[in-house]
């Protein structure tokens, strides 16, 4: 699956955001500054981040980003759709294909999307973070996250 730019950019904050130690809001220079973003470019993607309810901005002096909701209630696809609009299988399909392999291809690629959607859907901007380190325990076996299905993925 290939991203925009743009839309790494709007992950990358977000994660940057649900990171955050603070409840207070974080400035764009900032975000833009730490993550190494072009700051005019990200001030808009975080306003259109704003707009989709997925980051709520407070002006003034004390003004910047905080998430509108928690990490582990905002997806992968929440994100994705608001800067790049609905993941969707629509794609020009010539004439030059017989209508049933158009048909075939068109129901493939639906069927495709529908799981990506599902995927990206079930990935929470929580699953992402890093684990905090407990140095009272040690353990032996590779870090694993756990993807929003119930999936393990090994850190390996």
């Amino acid at each position: 699956m290939k991203l925009s730019r743009t839309v790494a950019y709007a992950l990358q904050a977000t994660l940057q955001l649900a990171q955050s130690n603070s409840d207070s809001p974080v400035p764009c220079s900032r975000l833009a500054s730490e993550g190494k973003m072009p700051e005019r470019f990200l001030l808009q993607i975080l306003r259109n981040l704003v707009a989709h309810g997925i980051l709520e901005s407070t002006r003034g002096v004390d003004g910047g980003y905080t998430l509108e909701r928690g990490a582990d209630e905002i997806s992968l696809l929440e994100v994705i759709e608001a800067i790049d609009g609905p993941l969707n299988s629509a794609m020009p399909i010539g004439d030059g294909l017989p209508g049933d392999s158009k048909s075939k291809l068109e129901t493939a690629l639906a069927d495709v999307t529908e799981v990506a959607r599902r995927e990206l859907a079930a990935v929470k901007l929580a699953h992402l973070l890093p684990q905090p380190s407990t140095s009272t325990t040690t353990s032996t076996t590779t870090p694993s996250t756990i993807a929003g299905d119930g999936e393990i993925f090994s850190g390996a």
